[in-house]
């Protein structure tokens, strides 16, 4: 039998400001070269958090450690084969630097700290538009505690 069950992918972004910039990254996309928050998809097995310093790390070199939610975002990008649903938990944090000897993931070709009137001016090369959106809402002072977000474990019976 076809499962043909619509699942949203889930994925999860990091904002972290130092001194009025941000640490952003600069990717290689289908699209051509663009800018993002740290940001990736949820593995099975971990946390959303878990998802989340493990993303940062990957793409920053940056340890992360999240401390406030900033919001959840749900977009859907038409493409020509089909739509694709994301929904992204996007997090602030603080970051104790970085790890100079780490290579960055593929696709990955440099983090780079910019400004709010920088990420504005360079709105056309976003990987989403939830790059200023989640941005905004950070600016705006919007944070919800990370008591929040709650993972259940399921054994394998199905018992929790």
């Amino acid at each position: 039998m076809k499962n043909d069950r619509w699942a949203p992918r889930v994925t999860v972004a990091a904002i972290i400001e130092r001194d009025g910039r941000f640490l952003i990254v600069e990717e290689e996309t289908a699209e051509g070269l663009r800018i993002n928050q740290p940001a990736g998809h949820l593995e099975a097995g971990e946390t959303l958090m878990e998802a989340v310093v493990r993303e940062t790390l990957e793409e920053t070199a940056h340890a992360f450690v999240p401390l406030a939610l900033v919001g959840v975002y749900m977009a859907h990008l038409d493409k020509p084969a089909g739509g694709t649903t994301y929904l992204r938990f996007t997090f602030c944090g603080a970051s104790s630097g970085a790890h100079e000897a780490r290579t960055l993931d593929a696709g990955i070709v440099r983090a780079l700290w910019l400004t709010p009137d920088e990420l504005r001016a360079n709105a056309e090369r976003h990987r989403t538009p939830l790059v200023l959106r989640s941005l905004d809402d950070y600016l705006a002072g919007r944070r919800f505690p990370l008591d929040l977000l709650h993972t259940h474990s399921v054994g394998p019976s199905g018992t929790q």
